[in-house]
């Protein structure tokens, strides 16, 4: 048998992980852009807020809709302390100065992508959900294999649950045009140096691919 990580999604063994698409860096007035004027959060985020709201969050929708016909199960994880002052959290978190508070509005998923239902939502402290949550046990109890990636930030906190997924026996499908960075330099270096982890389609690929499971393709 050859071993290969181009393998398609079976919706009773995947999960569909959004990473960190919460208000705290995927919304304008997050806290993650305090203290900037109008004219410096444009001049600094613009491509990314253009990107995301115009293209990357709508592929996502799509994302979304899609697993949940097919029967895929849907997660999501958000930067989020345990507790209010944050010192819980990593201390790479702590040099960086990323507190997101307990039970604050930063820690939300942003509304076009909320969770419905039980579907199942996990704060973390550090970059990899996979060190700062027990994501592994709760896909272990899923019979969970494959690891449908889209997220925020694309060379950090995605990098890290796709390298962490991949170290721990999951095969994972990164959608390329359903995760963003603050550059497209910075996105498509990702893109390349995690490419030999992962599985890379576009969100129409994957859209397509589940579309043709839900209907016994």
């Amino acid at each position: 048998m050859t071993l290969t990580r181009e393998v398609p999604i079976l919706p009773l063994q995947a999960a569909l992980l959004f990473i960190d698409v919460q208000n705290f860096g995927a919304d304008r007035k997050g806290a993650e852009f305090a203290g900037l004027s109008e004219s410096e959060l444009e001049q600094k985020y613009g491509w990314y807020f253009d990107r995301l709201e115009n293209h990357v969050v709508p592929k996502m929708q799509r994302l979304q809709a899609a697993s949940r016909a097919a029967g895929v199960e849907v997660m999501y994880t958000t930067i989020e302390s345990l507790t209010l002052d944050g010192r819980d959290r990593s201390l790479d978190y702590k040099i960086t100065g990323f507190n997101v508070p307990k039970g604050s509005w930063d820690g939300k998923v942003i509304n076009a992508i909320a969770p419905v239902g039980d579907e199942i939502l996990l704060p973390k402290s550090s970059s990899s959900v996979f060190v700062s949550t027990h994501i592994d046990y709760i896909l272990r109890n899923l019979g969970v294999r494959q690891l449908i990636i889209s997220g925020l930030i694309t060379d950090q906190c995605v990098e890290s649950a796709i390298r962490d997924a991949c170290d721990l026996g999951y095969l994972v499908t990164q959608v390329t045009d359903a995760c963003l960075t603050y550059s497209q330099e910075r996105h498509d270096n990702s893109l390349r140096a995690i490419k030999g982890y992962c599985r890379q389609v576009t969100t129409d690929q994957l859209v397509a691919e589940l579309q043709d499971v839900a209907a016994g393709v």
